[in-house]
């Protein structure tokens, strides 16, 4: 188990480092800008812009500008906003960010995975019925239609309909609950649709129909054993609902002016904050990347029939 971690974190660490590297070196393909804000960009000539680009080491070899950002970044230093938050450092302005982000993730996830669950044993129980037709197209349309569409009528329907504020406000709790809701939307439809299948696969093997012709109930064998049984496969897929998370904050915090680094991640993109955007890309990278890891490192644990590496060949054989 200990040999299976630390290769599956090794790979993960180098998985981040490419996505780093990627990002990094198309940043540097926008123009140098950038790195002013207007006031300044418009006040130097160009021999002060060069002489301020070169003591930003912007003008430095590209792998030499990456190496540079990972010991300063493993040091606890991401450097400073340019454009969105003039020569503020960037560790600061996540640490206000990131408590909005991190609840409003919690809160999808949570609704998620609850409701969602909830939806999926309801459709394998009701297979073919009114419960799964309802489901299964709900599934199909936040799964076949673009986010920002259902997104768009949510926000407008539900705020009209009841009232409720179309953005966040950090003192109205009302305002909270349909961008937790409309993060949680695809993650919801995603386990559903994925607990049924699982269900009814459990439903169709041998060691149910023997335990439904020994005249268990079916209450009793759909929790016991199907249900029991068919959440084993869900914890691989654990990663999945947090990449879905993290990409819906992008969305969402957005639509809804949610403070949070999701629409700092866009803002910072539109304004040409290279620094900032090299932050932010790395904290999603390790959190989509360890979500991965902790999903395989979970599958591994809840499932004895998965052979880790470096098993001996006695186990194997068992």
């Amino acid at each position: 188990m200990t040999r299976y971690i630390l290769k599956r974190f090794a790979q993960s660490l180098l998985t981040v480092v490419l996505v780093l590297l990627a990002v990094f070196m198309l940043l540097r393909l926008m123009p140098t800008s950038g790195y002013f804000t207007r006031e300044d960009y418009t006040e130097m000539n160009e021999t002060a812009r060069n002489a301020y680009l070169r003591s930003l080491g912007v003008l430095d070899h590209p792998l030499v500008q990456f190496k540079n950002f990972i010991a300063k970044a493993a040091q606890g230093d991401l450097g400073r906003s340019i454009t969105v938050y003039p020569r503020t450092a960037i560790t600061e302005i996540i640490a206000q960010k990131i408590p909005y982000s991190l609840w409003f993730g919690l809160a999808g996830i949570g609704i998620s995975m609850s409701l969602g669950l909830w939806l999926g044993v309801l459709m394998a129980r009701y297979k073919d019925g009114l419960v799964d037709a309802l489901g299964t197209a709900y599934v199909v349309i936040v799964r076949a239609v673009p986010s920002l569409i259902y997104l768009f009528f949510i926000q407008i329907g539900v705020s009209g309909l009841l009232g409720w504020p179309m953005v966040f406000y950090e003192d109205r709790a009302l305002s909270w609950i349909l961008p937790g809701l409309s993060l949680a939307l695809p993650g919801l439809a995603w386990y559903a649709i994925w607990l049924r299948r699982f269900m009814v696969d459990e439903e169709n093997k041998d060691y149910i129909k023997f335990a439904v012709a020994k005249g268990l109930p079916r209450g009793k064998v759909m929790s016991g054993h199907v249900l029991r049984n068919a959440i084993v496969p869900l914890v691989q897929y654990f990663p999945v609902q947090l990449l879905l998370t993290i990409a819906g904050s992008l969305i969402i915090e957005s639509i809804y002016s949610i403070p949070g680094m999701g629409g700092l991640l866009v803002y910072a993109i539109r304004q040409q904050d290279n620094p900032l955007v090299q932050a932010l890309v790395l904290i999603y990278s390790v959190l989509g990347v360890f979500g991965v890891f902790m999903g395989d490192v979970l599958m591994a644990l809840v499932d004895p029939r998965i052979k880790l590496a470096g098993a001996s060949p006695e186990r194997e054989a068992t």
